[in-house]
Parts: C-alpha cells; sequence; structure tokens
C-alpha cells in the first residue's frame, strides 16, 4: 500500500510526464476528461482507503460446555396409550369426526 507522500510522488510523476492540453472546447474531448477524472479518483481513492480486516479464524478452540441432559420421560401408567375412537357426527362443524380415547388394558 502507498504512503501518503509515495502517493503524492507517484500523482506528481505521473502529472509531470502527461503531455501539455489544449483548452477544452465543446466537443473536443470532454466526456473523455471527465470520465478519466472519475477513473483517477477511483484509483487514488482505493489506494487512500483505510484497510480491511478480513475475519481470521482463531488459534484455539472455544471451551466446551456443559449440558444438563432433560430427566428421563415418566413412565406411562399400566400400558395406555392413544388412539381413533368410533367415527361421531358433529352437528356445530357439520362434519364426521373421529375423537381421539385413552386405551388402558
Amino acid at each position: 500500500m502507498l504512503k501518503p507522500f509515495g502517493l503524492a510522488c507517484a500523482t506528481i510523476a505521473v502529472l509531470a510526464i502527461l503531455p501539455p492540453t489544449q483548452p477544452a472546447h465543446a466537443g473536443n474531448g470532454v466526456a473523455f476528461g471527465i470520465l478519466g477524472g472519475l477513473a483517477a479518483g477511483t484509483i487514488i481513492g482505493s489506494a487512500v482507503a483505510a484497510p480491511r480486516y478480513y475475519y481470521e479464524p482463531m488459534p484455539y478452540e472455544p471451551m466446551p460446555v456443559e449440558v444438563e441432559m432433560a430427566p428421563p420421560p415418566a413412565p406411562m401408567g399400566g400400558g395406555c396409550y392413544w388412539t381413533r375412537g368410533a367415527p361421531a357426527w358433529d352437528g356445530y362443524r357439520g362434519v364426521w369426526v373421529r375423537p381421539r380415547v385413552q386405551v388402558c388394558d
């Protein structure tokens, strides 16, 4: 990366070797002058801009975290389970439904 002094020296050197210019007239390369100025501004601006810092992986692994296990599920009493019951008419919704029922052995 160029330091400010080096950037100034490089700019002066480039301007010193350019040929002398003629006065600008309408239609005599004004658009090229604007484009050249924008290009030079982009190049100089990117050289002067602050450096970018990229993510570097950590040289070590993070500390492990201890996690408590959930308690075991409570046992179901006597072999009970849920199933679908016999079809029944639901007059409110106007459809047949099969309610869930618990069956215990």
